[in-house]
């Protein structure tokens, strides 16, 4: 699917959302500046803008794709506040992968991202094979920019 452009101009919004559908780049743009407002700019206004974003996308691959349900993705997008922050670095998020999705979805997801040995994967380690396999597609689109 083709990017669209979002409908504010910036040269900030994220490489994966550059390729992702117009919805997804307005949902991460409004919460941002929201958050821009709030904290001012720089890493929590954008921390926060994913955490609105997760909500209701997931990353698949090098863009990010509407969830069937919405809600958290992992354990991290379930704390909120001061909570939220001081467990930012406990390696509780799955960096855009919809760890709370049942685990044929997450199959589905890593046989569409063409990750081996799925078959046999319990749904933590096709979380983690999805976030590796995210991380080499983003790298890949980013390097052919």
């Amino acid at each position: 699917m083709p990017a669209k452009k979002p409908t504010r101009g910036t040269t900030d919004l994220p490489s994966t959302l550059q390729r992702s559908s117009k919805k997804a780049q307005e949902t991460w743009l409004a919460t941002h500046d929201a958050a821009v407002e709030q904290y001012g700019e720089g890493e929590r206004a954008h921390r926060t803008a994913f955490a609105s974003l997760k909500h209701s996308f997931e990353k698949v691959g090098d863009h990010w794709e509407e969830k069937a349900e919405k809600g958290p993705s992992d354990r991290q997008a379930e704390r909120r506040g001061a909570e939220a922050r001081a467990h930012r670095d406990d390696g509780d998020s799955a960096g855009g992968v919809d760890a709370n999705a049942s685990k044929r979805h997450l199959y589905d997801i890593a046989k569409r991202l063409e990750v081996s040995g799925r078959s046999s994967m319990s749904k933590a380690e096709l979380v983690e094979a999805i976030q590796r396999a995210n991380d080499r597609a983003t790298a890949a689109a980013r390097d052919s920019s």
